[in-house]
This record gives structure tokens, sequence and C-alpha cells, in this order.
């Protein structure tokens, strides 16, 4: 499978730091990507500002790169606009639910037709590793010497509670079952989120005692296991993988054209 051809090579090496999560997502993606037969010149991938936001300079697609928390709200304005283009959100966790969090929300209460990928490192990397709102209690951070007293948000539940239509979780260790969660999310017709959690070796992980990638690599394989199985019953602090939600409801840009012909015949 080539996937050269969706990369800025020019911009290579990468800024992430070695052992960092979000190549291996972006590389599931690209994947996802040419399993569809998608193309490239009809996806646009809009950002925000953080590690994972950083992956919009690395793909030959229409990319926008903007505020930080914010992303989710330009890919709406472009979508509304341009209804008939792929809109691919990556977000980080504070980046999709501190400042984000409102857009989050709202996006996933209209159903409008966007990926949105929540790469979970559970901490800010890219200013300095402060605790993020998915970093829960107990973890140290620059910001919480002692310990985060923050309980932590479940970004799948959140997603299913606020409307989403298509919710799914994997990790960077599960690489082709990310893949397989990623092509479903684009092909999806409607708001998908899919949650990916991604090691930070440089601040989460030697912060917190958890040693280089390979190491919290480990930690995804051994402490999450497939939705629904028998081993969640058991211990129910094993993280659940795979799809939640996947179900069919109307579109927010059909349902806007249906807006506009309504209004241009009552005139």
């Amino acid at each position: 499978m080539e996937i050269k051809k969706y990369l800025r090579a020019r911009f290579f090496p990468h800024l992430w730091c070695p052992g960092c999560g979000h190549g291996i997502v972006l590389g599931s993606l690209l994947r996802a990507v040419d399993k569809l037969g998608l193309n490239q010149n009809d996806i646009v991938m809009v950002s925000g500002i953080g590690c994972s936001s950083r992956i919009s300079g690395y793909v030959d697609f229409h990319t926008l790169h903007t505020l930080h928390g914010r992303a989710l709200a330009f890919a709406t304005g472009v979508k509304l606009s341009r209804p008939e283009l792929q809109l691919i959100v990556p977000m980080g966790d504070g980046d999709a639910l501190a400042i984000g969090g409102n857009h989050f929300l709202h996006a996933c209460r209209r159903n409008i037709d966007i990926t949105a990928i929540v790469m979970n490192n559970r901490i800010y990397g890219m200013t300095g590793g402060q605790y993020s709102p998915l970093s829960g209690e107990g973890v140290l951070a620059t910001t919480a010497p002692l310990g985060s007293i923050d309980r932590s948000f479940d970004v799948v539940k959140l997603a299913v509670a606020a409307g989403a239509t298509f919710v799914a979780r994997s990790t960077t260790y599960h690489v082709r079952e990310l893949g397989s969660l990623l092509a479903k999310a684009l092909a999806h017709k409607g708001f998908s989120v899919v949650e990916v959690l991604s090691q930070c070796p440089t601040y989460f992980g030697r912060k917190n005692k958890q040693g280089g990638a390979a190491d919290m690599m480990e930690i995804f394989k051994n402490e999450t296991v497939p939705a629904g199985s028998k081993a969640k019953q058991e211990d129910g602090s094993l993280i659940e993988r795979g799809v939640f939600i996947d179900r069919a409801a109307p579109e927010y840009c059909e349902q806007y054209a249906g807006l506009v012909e309504r209004a241009k015949a009552k005139a």
C-alpha cells in the first residue's frame, strides 16, 4: 500500500518527539483513506493547536490550521459551504475537550458530517506537560506536581450522550483495529468520533513512571479490551475498545439545504 502520495515529504522529518504515538495515528488514517479510495483533493483537514494538530502540516490534502480548540467551528463553516467535501478534524485531549469542549458538544448535537479524531495522550504535550481534562485523578503533571484531583471525561460516553452517530475507541498499539475504525468513521454519514489512546513518553510517561513508548504501548495492550467482553465485566477498570454506536440520523448539512429551499419557495 502506497501512502507516500498523501504526504508532504518536504516537511519531514516530523516535529514529534521520539516514541510519540501521533505518527501511528497518521499512518492509520492515511491507510484508511487509501482503503476507501477517497480523492485527496476532496479532503479537508482542519486542526487547532497542539502536538496532534501538527498532522495537518504533513498531509497533502486541503488543510486549515486554526486556533486552539476552534477546529470544529472552522470545519463546520467549511462543511456548510462545501458539503460535498470530506472533513477530518484531528484534535488533542485538551484541544477537543478543554477550550474546545463547547464546539465538540454542539458538533455532536448537530450531527454534521465531520470525522473528529481525539488523540488522547492525557497531557498538554506542546506547552510543557500540563494536565488535561482527560488526565484523570492522581496523574502527575507540571501543573499537578502532587497529583491531579480532577476526574476525567469519558470521551465515548460524552460523545454518545451529546448525539454523535458514530463513536469508537482504539489505541496506537492496536494499529490494525485503529485503521479499520477510522475507515468506518470516514465512511459514516454524520458526526463521527474516534478516540485514540496515544502515548506521550516525553511528558506523561516520564512524569508518571510509565517508561518509554514501548512500555506505554504495553499498558494499552494489557489494560484495554474489546467492547462487551467478559474481561470488562470481571474488571471494571479495563478500558473498552471498538465501535460503541453506529446509527443513522438526519445530517445537518442536508437539513440546512432543505431549510434554504423552503425559504426560497416561501419567498
